[in-house]
């Protein structure tokens, strides 16, 4: 017999017993929806637990802290950066410099009419920045002219105006956050004001020394970066170093030959490389700090959850499978007679067992079908039913305030495996029933009634 033949056969048989075939593809189509149901809400809970993450910071940024004081290869500067970019997996790295305002103060407006009051002094390297996700409301990124800065969303609400009354020269920032139709708004455009930035020299008799600073644009609000996207300032690494040169020449301090730091950031291509990455370079002598800490356990937690999830719909199918076996057992047993026939009339062994496997493998194949476009619509249900629409819905996390996405997802790859392991399923189990079909002796199926 051909393929073609062996076919049309198999299809036929299945449908001489329709309630029959009926009844054992829909026993696959609950097993082939229960494991696919259930991995996809282990899929929901773990792509719930990265956008927590997320929120909490870049899940591809280490931060590296100097190494202890006194000890040789601790010194965290120019040359270690360099070492740090050179490393597998590494897309870019950049100290990270910060401004205490008790050494320098921030003024804007003309006369320095406005006074800056815990406004954050971020010092990057400007491409770093990008690359590590930093994203503008307004203005770009060029750089042309000295000191240029970019300015927190927020950050005109943390000056106040010299010409008001007491009580009334800050603008309460937390009125923001209130249902109030009115929001209130800063006393100038950060935009279009020039600031200014003041060292003292701490000397009498020497005059204070002034710095006009040019903004660039406007930082988009992202508290896993830092302060300095909402109530901060960003300079341009060596505009902050100029100037804080000049700090440390007018307090007496005496220059380094090579400027250290207090900590870098270090950004890797993918979150496999983070692991990697971070042990390198504590092994350079150097601290670190990554969300690796946090996310591996929860990764692995998110992991045991779809195995046991993925298990109790195994079982299902399994019994599905059962009644893939009796179905084919019971088949074989009221066509015995037709068996022998085709024994007798010199049907080979391998068409015979071929029939029954492609008997069972259909019935496979269409529960797993019907089984994953059941399962879609179920996951849609779920997710609509939870308000949260489409995967990428927001329904808020009850307690953290965090969208948490959707409960269940089922990626392509998903159907395509149920798919597969459906049709497995089915030939796996109908191989028993084949190979009893085939040891039936031809004289004994023909007298068979």
């Amino acid at each position: 017999m051909n393929k073609k033949d062996l076919l049309k056969l198999s299809m036929l048989n299945l449908r001489r017993h329709r309630g029959r075939t009926f009844l054992t593809v829909l026993g696959v189509m609950i097993g082939c929806c229960s494991v696919i149901i259930m991995i996809s809400i282990g899929i929901g809970m773990k792509k719930s637990q990265e956008r927590l993450l997320a929120q909490m910071g870049d899940l591809t940024v280490i931060q590296v802290y100097k190494g202890n004081a006194g000890k040789r290869g601790k010194k965290l500067n120019k040359r270690t950066i360099q070492a740090f970019q050179h490393l597998d997996g590494v897309e870019t790295a950049t100290p990270k410099l910060t401004v205490r305002e008790s050494e320098v103060k921030l003024y804007a407006g003309a006369d320095r009419r406005y006074a800056g009051t815990g406004v954050e002094m971020v010092g990057m390297d400007v491409k770093a920045a990008q690359a590590m996700g930093y994203q503008l409301r307004e203005g770009s990124w060029e750089m042309a002219g000295e000191n240029r800065m970019w300015l927190g969303e927020m950050t005109e609400f943390m000056f106040g105006d010299s010409k008001r009354p007491p009580g009334k020269n800050m603008v309460d920032l937390f009125s923001l956050f209130t249902e109030e139709k009115e929001k209130p708004k800063p006393f100038f455009d950060g935009m279009k004001t020039p600031f200014y930035l003041e060292i003292d020299s701490k000397k009498e008799g020497e005059k204070k020394q002034l710095f006009r600073l040019t903004p660039s644009g406007r930082l988009k609000e992202d508290y896993a970066k830092g302060e300095e996207t909402s109530v901060g300032i960003l300079f341009d690494l060596e505009d902050l170093e100029q100037i804080l040169g000049e700090l440390k020449k007018n307090s007496g301090e005496r220059r380094r030959g090579k400027e250290e730091y207090e900590n870098a950031l270090v950004k890797v291509r993918s979150m496999g490389d983070v692991a990697a990455v971070e042990k390198e370079i504590q092994k350079m002598g150097f601290r670190t700090s990554s969300m690796e800490s946090i996310r591996k356990p929860m990764e692995q937690e998110a992991r045991q959850k779809q195995m046991m999830l993925g298990g109790l719909g195994a079982v299902s199918l399994f019994v599905a499978a059962l009644g893939i076996t009796n179905t084919m057992i019971m088949s074989i047993s009221e066509r015995t007679r037709e068996i022998g026939v085709m024994k007798s009339l010199g049907c080979f062994l391998s068409d015979i067992r071929k029939m029954f496997l492609l008997e069972a493998g259909g019935i496979g194949l269409l529960g797993g079908v019907s089984g994953v476009l059941v399962s879609i619509l179920i996951s849609r249900i779920m997710n609509l039913a939870a308000g949260m629409g489409e995967e990428g819905g927001t329904f808020p996390d009850p307690g953290m305030g965090i969208p948490s996405g959707p409960i269940s997802v089922i990626p392509w790859w998903l159907c395509v495996l149920g798919i597969l392991f459906s049709v497995l399923a089915g030939i796996a189990s109908g191989y028993y029933p084949a190979g009893k079909a085939v040891k039936i002796p031809a004289l004994e199926a023909i007298k068979h009634e």
